[in-house]
């Protein structure tokens, strides 16, 4: 999990972002203004979880930017912890703040890799 608390270190200084964990879930929650269910696409490729966000912006004419520092767009790869199931992920965005739910792999799908003893 340490990867991915990593990668949210490397979002942009304008996405403010928490993850909490739960012992069946972990939960990944974004600020993302003005971003909607249909601006934002969020898919689960094996290990990792891919999220895009567009939001609108709009300037009325008698107006111009001088200083324009809110990202129109928001393109995240992060990596799903080990324990987790990215496939069977769940979202959702009310006002801006979207939360996305991994919940636990209880199966124990990990790969036992068989230790031989050398001295035998």
């Amino acid at each position: 999990m340490s990867a991915l608390r990593d990668a949210l270190r490397e979002l942009p200084d304008a996405v403010f972002a928490d993850l909490l964990e739960s012992d069946e879930a972990y939960r990944l929650v974004l600020d993302v203004p003005g971003v909607t269910a249909d601006t934002a696409e969020i898919v689960a490729d094996g290990s990792r979880l891919t999220i895009e966000a567009r939001r609108e912006k709009a300037v009325p004419e008698e107006f111009r930017y001088l200083r324009e520092d809110r990202p129109l767009f928001l393109d995240a790869e992060l990596p799903v912890p080990r324990e987790a199931d990215g496939e069977a992920a769940e979202a959702v965005i009310d006002r801006g703040v979207l939360e996305i739910t991994l919940p636990k792999t209880t199966d124990g799908s990990g790969q036992p890799i068989p230790i031989d003893d050398a001295a035998e």
